[in-house]
């Protein structure tokens, strides 16, 4: 009969663990099952009343809450700040910066996927759609990347006017500055089209409306600087560009050594209080054009002219070119992808402390202000050129594989190229869902910065994987440069995005997990501030509540990630349909990457973060999880086509395998073995099993990616195609289409030289005598032999004589 009580006792210690229950509910259910005890077991009294005086003890010290904070808060509290690393005032305004949004749910271990499906599927205004209908084709249509790349390393003067004149400047200034004032969406497809033509002019489009002058006035300007200098950046009047990084700091943009000091000066003929600012910056685009920088620096203030602290901490301000002492002008050459890029430097450069954006009242909150709009920038302008290049290159690929024929065969229609060609379309797909979630997280008002940190970095690098594919499927039409190739300057491009707002190595092994595990955590930053608090009875309040429902969320993940790992996820709440499977596996890797983070927290505390390998792993496992979770929501948001589950099955077997790869690493590395073992029970009780998707799903894949199929059109869709002059993707592209309908009376051909009914080395050879010999008609060989014509224009490669190859003086 014990046996019995004690099973029910579990039994409903779990149930109620796993339905996160609150504590009212686990003390009435308690309650109730102590009745029952009292009641029918057949135990003496004296134990019964053990238990209910044991029972009350624990329910009145844990529901009574000053009792709770007296007896065990107030102790917890003292621990906690003992054990807690110390966090400078700078990682505190990054940690505290941006929203959380979907990150939360998943670092729940619970999440609720009402949530995600209540997100709008993002679409544009009919605005929106006209410029990009408009004034964008038109834009892409004037570009000759390789005589901006190759013989001019600039734009051409009638473009730069073009984008000045048209607005690219202005997507996210407010309307009443004359700015358009476009979506984060809107802002993201248009340059998704402008990089997939040109990477230096999707950059020099993309800087103004990223991390810059006009999002740090929008913001933190006053309204003077507002009125005057929004106008004149909407118009193009103004070139902006942001000096942030130089020789010193890089990743470590905290150890800005570019100073500023307060003092009195002339400014305009009168004596001022100003700032003498010295600095030398690097890699700043825009720059070398740039008409007014936006500058980050220390400011310092040892007159005390402007208060009573003396190092006021990182500052921004807005400074004309011409201010005497600026030194600006000169490029750098990134990989052969000549937008304006270059040095700054300043040297006894003296400004009005007015200059400062937002006035003196914003001095020293610089670092806040660039982390806050960084989490915002960062989600659309890189994302947008891996998503704009991949596009153009699943589209071009697929063409080419149908085009290109080797063995008398399309060289798509084999298996390694399909391989090839496969991999393509998933992470076109999985850059695609990734960027539309966070762009809508955007536009409903958040400033995700960790999950803008997660679709920078794996939008990147899984755009190098879509370019490495591209090149070997090319070949040696990949790698000789010229107006021909479609490809070079995007695989030379793509390690440009790598370095820029944020590196990946940073992004992954700091920010995402690092950033992600105090900011996404439901409880972890509410301790912290508790702990940091003054205040001792609000931070013991505050405290209390933050801690006790951390415990119970860790109890409900340890019981949650064992039953759903005991049952191969089939108890995880979904939404219906075929998708149900995978939503529920990734709610089994939410339950278990929250109680590894939390676990893993307790036990390496500040050594966390130094342990990058470790930490890089839960941001990868951290990442797949949120990238799931939007490939998911994309398929879901475009109607859920029965032509592209296949691509969702084949990204999410990548993305749960990456999983348990990532899973299996960290608990096989952890420092404290028995820690890891006990981990590796909980979260993988039946071991760590690989599912690699089926061959057939790859055939499924690639047939449609080489044919017209409506997979392709979505995937494709939004980079620009047209068969312009200076496209030559457009060119591949109407040659795709020629192949594709005369695909049955080129069979005709094939058959009949099969059969020794006709002869010829070439295929026009082969048309010719199938005309000679009445096997085709007259209008069909001219269709054959235009068709044929048009395939060897794109299969073909550039060459130049010696001197047009003569570099240039750099």
């Amino acid at each position: 009969m014990a046996l019995v009580w004690w099973l029910i006792v579990i039994g409903a210690f779990f149930a109620l663990a796993y339905k996160r229950s609150s504590l009212s509910v686990w003390t009435l259910s308690f309650l109730v099952l102590l009745g029952f005890y009292c009641y029918f077991s057949p135990a003496h009294v004296i134990f019964k009343t053990i238990a209910a005086i044991f029972f009350i003890g624990i329910a009145v010290i844990l529901n009574v809450k000053p009792i709770r904070r007296q007896l065990l808060s107030k102790r917890l509290l003292k621990l906690y700040r003992r054990a807690m690393p110390k966090i400078s005032e700078t990682e505190q305004q990054a940690i505290k910066a941006g929203t959380v949004s979907w990150g939360r749910e998943l670092f729940s271990g619970y999440p609720d996927w009402r949530v995600l499906l209540k997100y709008p599927k993002p679409q544009l205004t009919k605005e929106e759609q006209a410029f990009l209908d408009g004034p964008v084709n038109e834009l892409c249509s004037m570009i000759n990347d390789w005589e901006i790349t190759h013989k001019n390393c600039d734009l051409p003067p009638e473009v730069w006017q073009f984008i000045k004149e048209q607005g690219f400047f202005s997507f996210i200034i407010p309307k009443q500055y004359g700015g358009k004032d476009f979506s984060a969406f809107a802002n993201s497809e248009i340059l998704a089209r402008i990089y997939g033509s040109s990477i230096t002019v999707g950059s020099t489009v993309a800087v103004p409306n990223s991390l810059g002058p006009a999002e740090l006035l929008m913001k933190y300007g006053t309204d003077e600087q507002k009125d005057h200098l929004l106008p004149r950046l909407a118009k193009g009047e103004e070139i902006p560009c942001f000096a942030l990084t130089g020789p010193i700091a890089g990743s470590d943009a905290t150890a800005i050594p570019d100073v500023g000091i307060v003092c009195k000066g002339q400014h305009e003929g009168k004596e001022i209080i100003g700032i003498r600012l010295n600095w030398n910056k690097r890699y700043i685009t825009l720059a070398p054009i740039a008409t007014i920088i936006g500058l980050a620096f220390r400011l310092f203030d040892p007159d005390h002219l402007l208060g009573d602290k003396e190092d006021i901490g990182i500052t921004c301000a807005l400074i004309p070119r011409n201010t005497p002492g600026i030194t600006i002008g000169r490029r750098h050459f990134p990989l052969n992808i000549p937008f304006q890029n270059g040095p700054i430097q300043g040297k006894d450069v003296f400004v009005p402390v007015d200059w400062i954006i937002g006035g003196t009242k914003m001095a020293g909150h610089g670092w806040r202000m660039l982390v806050e709009c960084l989490s915002v920038g960062r989600a659309i302008t890189l994302p947008a050129s891996a998503i704009g290049g991949a596009k153009v290159v699943a589209f071009s690929s697929g063409a080419y594989a149908r085009i290109r024929e080797q063995f008398n065969t399309p060289i798509g229609h084999f298996e390694g190229v399909e391989e090839a060609l496969t991999r393509i379309a998933g992470n076109t797909y999985l850059i695609d869902s990734a960027r539309r979630l966070t762009t809508t997280l955007i536009d409903l008002g958040e400033k995700p910065a960790v999950p803008s940190a997660i679709v920078k970095y794996h939008a990147i690098e899984s755009a190098r994987k879509v370019a490495n594919d591209a090149m070997d499927i090319h070949g040696g039409k990949g790698i000789c440069l010229g107006p021909k190739n479609y490809l070079g300057r995007n695989y030379q491009g793509f390690p440009i995005g790598v370095t820029v707002e944020g590196a990946n190595i940073l992004t992954r092994c700091l920010i995402i997990f690092g950033q992600g595990a105090i900011r996404c955590h439901p409880y972890i930053l509410k301790s912290l501030e508790a702990a940091i608090d003054g205040d001792q009875i609000d931070s013991l309040k505050q405290f209390d509540e933050a801690i006790f429902a951390h415990m119970g969320m860790v109890v409900s993940n340890i019981v949650r990630s064992l039953l759903l790992g005991l049952t191969c996820s089939k108890l995880a709440g979904s939404p219906p349909g075929r998708t149900k499977k995978y939503f529920q596996k990734l709610s089994r890797f939410s339950a278990a990457f929250a109680i590894t983070a939390d676990i893993s927290m307790g036990i390496l505390g500040g050594q966390l973060k130094r342990r990058e390998i470790l930490s890089g792993r839960l941001s990868d496992i951290f990442s797949m999880l949120y990238i799931g979770s939007a490939v998911l929501k994309h398929f879901i948001d475009q109607g859920e086509h029965d032509e592209d589950y296949p691509l969702v099955e084949l990204t999410l077997h990548d993305i749960i395998n990456t999983i348990k790869k990532q899973f299996n690493s960290y608990l096989a590395n952890f420092p404290n073995r028995f820690v890891g073992i006990l981990l590796r029970v909980i979260t993988f009780p039946l071991g760590v099993h690989l599912e690699e998707p089926k061959d057939a799903l790859s055939k499924k894949i690639t047939r449609r990616l080489i044919s017209k199929s409506p997979m392709r059109e979505r995937l494709t869709a939004g980079a620009y195609v047209a068969p312009t002059e200076h496209n030559f993707v457009g060119k591949v592209g109407k040659c795709f289409e020629r192949v594709l309908a005369l695909k049955d009376q080129e069979k005709i051909i094939k058959h009949a030289a099969k059969e020794g009914k006709i002869s010829g080395l070439t295929f026009a050879a082969k048309v010719t005598d199938a005309l000679a010999k009445k096997i085709i008609t007259q209008s069909q060989a001219d269709e054959l032999l235009e068709m044929d014509k048009l395939r060897l224009e794109v299969i073909a490669v550039d060459d130049f004589a010696p001197d047009e190859l003569t570099n240039k003086t750099a």
